[in-house]
């Protein structure tokens, strides 16, 4: 156990309150937007900012890597204890597009603080939760009286990750030796609700694919062709019908290989949390659950793989009537992979699955987009009792275990660099990422300053 006085450090952290909001909200006003060329700009100016920062906080090495996109930020402080485990803390500093015309009630990119909470693009996803690990580290110094982390501290914060991370891999792998860890932080994520501290242990993997099937060359007469040449909207439609059976399993050969199975514990945990159906139906704007039997809803989002049809399309979609069979038809599905599962095993399984449910006379291709392996952390990993003993502590209650439905960049990390990715946010659903309004709340946002700040010596402690 860490022996940062808990005291010591809120005392810390309420002490440099208004200088640490200050400069987040300087930082926010830079409109770092990775998806709009007009804004590449921004981002480098942004990139620019928070290497200047880390310096001033205290870090040794602050750099700014370029990539073929967007530049990152990596910064280093090493610890003075020669047997201190190092920890990589992930990032971004790019956001989403925002407008004052989308919704927002004030200027997307010019912060207020109102009833506690700050508004501004960024301030939940991703730089507020990035930026308070630099308030965080000094308070676990100011408090334990030393002069240097207690594990060997690294940050690689990046600067596309609301563009789909393009050259997030090409990045780790190329820079693997200086990103070396122990365990890998991720401070892009958030926790279940207010009034629930929540630790996430993994996220899902995704693999996407198009299957495109082509027929006659050309459209052609149904009255005088039908029935006696194949149909590719058929063939389509047949394909899809054929991707679940009746409890909701997927029915590809092979698709399941390697699943890691939730255990008995794991979904104990989960059913703790407050979870409200008819409250998720409405957030989901749907009208009924469904999906693989004998799981609950939380543990087929979680936990279990999926294959969802994303689009389907051919023949004639314009008003009234054309009497044809179509000369083409595609349908695009969606992938989401669990721990275990390997995304080249998958697809070919997918593949293989599809090419035996088209009938002659049907041309197909078929083609994947770069996959994304799935991550997991077991629950009694010393690093993952670490980070939520750290949040125990700031927060004063117990802390619950989630994993997220989507994917993210946190696998690249894991699959490269071979350590343990553990998730550390203290957003909430209601921050709105990606939409007008987004907000942080600031009693969270400092419990994650805590947080960061008891973290450094459970982490050393823990991986010795």
């Amino acid at each position: 156990m860490s022996d940062t006085p808990d005291s010591a450090v809120r005392t810390y952290t309420e002490q440099h309150r208004t200088a640490f909001l200050d400069d987040l909200a300087a930082w926010l006003r830079i409109p770092s937007v990775s998806a709009q060329p007009e804004h590449d700009g921004d981002v480098r100016r942004s990139a620019e900012w928070l290497s200047a920062k880390l310096g001033e906080t205290g870090f040794p090495v602050t750099e700014i890597w370029e990539t073929p996109g967007a530049p990152a930020v990596f910064a280093e402080w090493a610890s003075d204890d020669p047997d201190a485990p190092t920890v990589l803390v992930y990032g971004h500093h790019d956001v989403q597009p925002a407008a004052r015309e989308d919704g927002w009630d004030t200027d997307p990119f010019e912060p207020v603080i109102r009833d506690g909470r700050m508004y501004g693009r960024g301030a939940a996803d991703d730089k507020g939760q990035v930026f308070f690990h630099t308030l965080g580290v000094r308070a676990h110094l100011a408090a334990t009286g030393r002069t240097s982390p207690a594990v060997n501290l690294k940050l690689l914060i990046e600067g596309e990750e609301e563009s789909g991370s393009p050259n997030f891999r090409a990045l780790v792998e190329e820079r693997a030796a200086r990103l070396t860890a122990d365990a890998v932080i991720v401070s892009d994520t958030g926790m279940w609700d207010e009034t629930t501290p929540t630790v996430c242990t993994g996220m899902r993997g995704l693999a996407e694919c198009e299957i495109e099937l082509h027929g006659p060359e050309q459209d052609i007469h149904s009255g005088s062709f039908g029935g006696a040449v194949p149909n590719p909207a058929t063939a389509v439609a047949r394909l899809v019908a054929a991707l679940h059976d009746a409890d909701g399993r997927v029915a590809i050969p092979g698709f399941y290989d390697g699943v890691t199975e939730l255990t008995d514990t794991e979904r104990a945990l989960f059913a703790e949390l407050p979870f409200d159906e008819a409250t998720w139906l409405r957030t989901a704007k749907s009208r009924a659950a469904s999906g693989e039997s004998g799981y609950s809803t939380l543990e087929r989002i979680w936990a279990r793989p999926t294959a969802e049809v994303n689009g389907i399309g051919g023949g004639y979609q314009g008003a009234g009537s054309k009497t044809i069979i179509p000369s083409s038809a595609v349908v695009k599905i969606s992938f989401r992979l669990v721990a275990g599962q390997d995304p080249d095993h998958v697809q070919q399984a997918v593949r293989a699955w599809a090419e035996a449910q088209i009938p002659a006379g049907v041309r197909h291709r078929i083609t994947f987009a770069p996959a994304t392996r799935p991550c997991l952390t077991p629950l009694d990993h010393p690093a993952l009792q670490a980070v939520a003993r750290a949040m125990g502590r700031a927060f004063g209650q117990k802390i619950l275990f989630t994993r997220e439905g989507g994917s993210g960049p946190a696998a690249d990390l894991q699959d490269v660099l071979g350590a343990p990715v553990l998730f550390l946010g203290i957003s909430v659903p209601s921050d709105g990422w990606h939409a007008p309004d987004e907000k942080v709340e600031l009693d969270l946002l400092f419990k994650g300053v805590e947080t960061a700040a008891h973290l450094w010596g459970e982490l050393a402690a823990a991986l010795r």
